[in-house]
C-alpha cells in the first residue's frame, strides 16, 4: 500500500472571511455589503492580494482566484466606462472563479449588479473607508501573521543580550533552571516548557508562549520548588511577549565517547519550519555554569553578525605562527621586560 510522502513543509493554514471581518472590522473600518452567507464557508489561504483589473477587462488566464480581491478606484472607474451588458459580463467572469471575497476601498459605491451575483454565489463583498495602498499593507500584515506556518517546541526561550536563545534538551536536563539563572542575571524570559513558533518569512521564526491566557505566561516550573512567577518576582523588565529565535542551544548529558566541538570553526545548524538556525551543543556536567555559557554563546553570535569570528581569527594567527610568517606588531612587547607584578 502506498504511503503518504513525507515533507518538511508545514501544513497550510487558513482562516474564514468571517474571522477576518470580526477581527479587523474596527481597525480596518470594514462594512459588509453582500454575500453574508459566505462569511464562514469562504476561506483565506494566502496573505497575498490581487487587483482584478485585467480580469475585469477580459484577460483571465493568469487570474489568482485564491487571493483576496481588492477593488480600488482604478477597477471601479473602468467598470463605469462599460455598457450595462459589458459590465454584467465582466462581473460574472470574475465571480465565476469563486474568489474568497471582494473588498472595495475608499468607500466607493458598489457597482450595479455586484450584490446580486455575490449573494447568489455566497461570496462576501466588504467595503473599507481606507485608501487602497495603506489598506493593502495593513491587511497583508494581518494575514501574514494569521496564516504563518506554526509548530510547537518543548524548551525555553530567553532573550540574552537581544539574541533569542532557544534552550532544548531532554526532560530534566536543566533547561528551566538555566533560564531562571539567566533571568537572575538580567535577561528576559519569553516562554518556558511549551513554545509556539511561527515562521514570519523565509529566514525568520518567532517564538512565544503557548499558554492560552496571559496570566499563565512567564511562569517557570522548577523541580523541587514548583511554579515560579517570573513577572511577580523580577518585574516587567524580566519578560517579553515574543522573540525571534536566532540560536538553538541543545543541552546534552556529557558522555566521554561523544565528539564535542572544541574550537568552534565548524558552524552547525538545525531547521525549524524550514528555516536554518545555528545550533550549539553544550555537554552538561554537575557544577557547570550554563547561564554563563549561554551569555558567551549570545555574545559570540553578535560578534559573528559583525563579521568577526573569534575561532577563525585564533586559527588564522596560529597558522601564521606555524608557517613562520612575519611577526605581527604588538603593543605589549615593550612592557614585558619591565613588568614585575
Amino acid at each position: 500500500m502506498p504511503t503518504k510522502k513525507e515533507t518538511n513543509q508545514p501544513p497550510l493554514k487558513s482562516i474564514s472571511v468571517g474571522e477576518l471581518y470580526e477581527d479587523k472590522k474596527d481597525d480596518l473600518k470594514l462594512e459588509l455589503l453582500a454575500g453574508k452567507e459566505g462569511l464562514k464557508s469562504r476561506r483565506l489561504i494566502t496573505a497575498d492580494i490581487n487587483r482584478p483589473g485585467l480580469a475585469l477587462a477580459g484577460y483571465t488566464e493568469k487570474f489568482l482566484a485564491e487571493r483576496v480581491q481588492i477593488l480600488g478606484s482604478t477597477e471601479l472607474s473602468y467598470l463605469k466606462t462599460l455598457t450595462p451588458a459589458q459590465r454584467k459580463k465582466a462581473i460574472s467572469s470574475v465571480f465565476s472563479f469563486h474568489p474568497p471575497c471582494f473588498i472595495i476601498a475608499k468607500n466607493i459605491v458598489m457597482p450595479d449588479g455586484f450584490a446580486n451575483v455575490a449573494n447568489k454565489l455566497k461570496i462576501p463583498v466588504i467595503r473599507t473607508s481606507l485608501d487602497t495602498t495603506p489598506f493593502i499593507h495593513m491587511l497583508t500584515a494581518y494575514l501574514d501573521y494569521k496564516l504563518a506556518p506554526e509548530t510547537y517546541l518543548h524548551g525555553d526561550l530567553v532573550d540574552v543580550y537581544g539574541v533569542g536563545l532557544l534552550l532544548v534538551g531532554e526532560s530534566g536536563i536543566g533547561k528551566s533552571e538555566c533560564a531562571l539563572d539567566l533571568v537572575e542575571r538580567g535577561h528576559r524570559l519569553v516562554a518556558d516548557d511549551l513554545i509556539k513558533v511561527l515562521r514570519r518569512s523565509e529566514v525568520i521564526v518567532m517564538g512565544q508562549s503557548a499558554a492560552k491566557s496571559a496570566k499563565l505566561q512567564h511562569h517557570i516550573e522548577i523541580r523541587g520548588v514548583g511554579i515560579v512567577d517570573i513577572y511577580a518576582l523580577y518585574g516587567v523588565r524580566s519578560i517579553r511577549t515574543q522573540k525571534r529565535i536566532e540560536v538553538q542551544v541543545e543541552l546534552v548529558r556529557f558522555t566521554e565517547n561523544l565528539d564535542y566541538e572544541r574550537i568552534g570553526l565548524e558552524d552547525r545548524y538545525t531547521e525549524i519550519l524550514g528555516v536554518k538556525i545555528p545550533l550549539v551543543q553544550i555537554p552538561v556536567i554537575p557544577g557547570k555554569n550554563l547561564a554563563l555559557v549561554c551569555e558567551v554563546i549570545a555574545k559570540n553570535y553578535l560578534l559573528k553578525l559583525l563579521g568577526y569570528s573569534p575561532a577563525k581569527a585564533f586559527n588564522d594567527e596560529l597558522l601564521r605562527i606555524m608557517n613562520k610568517n612575519k611577526k605581527a606588531p604588538t603593543k605589549i612587547d615593550p612592557w614585558i621586560n619591565y613588568d614585575i607584578e
